[in-house]
């Protein structure tokens, strides 16, 4: 059986706005992890994070762009720590500014590791989704 995370998080900013901090290598790292993402099809990349040996997970998030549809869908593989999902973002204009949807999905709750991974899932992404909230914020002070 696989489960998956969703989120949806209305931000003020526009759809151009979100969508530089989900595509900018330099801006995804403040909110996100350290990467050599770019925003095309086909591009592999990775994140790097602290390790966690006892969990199996070396810190490297193996990665490749499935999807990319400016300013309005973003699809990656994700695998790292033994778990292999896809992390998905919709982008949507909602009043004056934009609905993001996040979905991580692919998590094989059949395996050992997969309801603890799930949830220390849910716990990162609803801290760094949070955290991208404060950096598009930021992004809009700078200009």
């Amino acid at each position: 059986m696989t489960k998956s995370i969703r989120r949806e998080i209305v931000y003020p900013q526009s759809r151009e706005e979100v969508w530089r901090a989900l595509t900018d290598s330099a801006i995804l790292a403040e909110w996100l992890m350290p990467n050599d993402f770019e925003p095309r099809v086909g591009h592999r990349f990775t994140f790097r994070t602290q390790p966690n040996p006892q969990a199996g997970f070396d810190g490297v998030v193996h990665c490749e762009v499935l999807e990319c549809v400016p300013p309005s869908r973003l699809t990656y593989s994700w695998a790292g720590g033994g778990i292999e999902t896809r992390v998905s973002y919709r982008l949507e204009p909602e009043g004056n500014g934009t609905r993001l949807s996040f979905e991580q999905t692919g998590f094989d709750l059949s395996q050992p590791w997969g309801d603890a991974a799930l949830r220390g899932a849910e716990a990162g992404w609803d801290r760094m989704l949070e955290q991208l909230g404060s950096v598009i914020e930021g992004l809009a002070a700078r200009r």
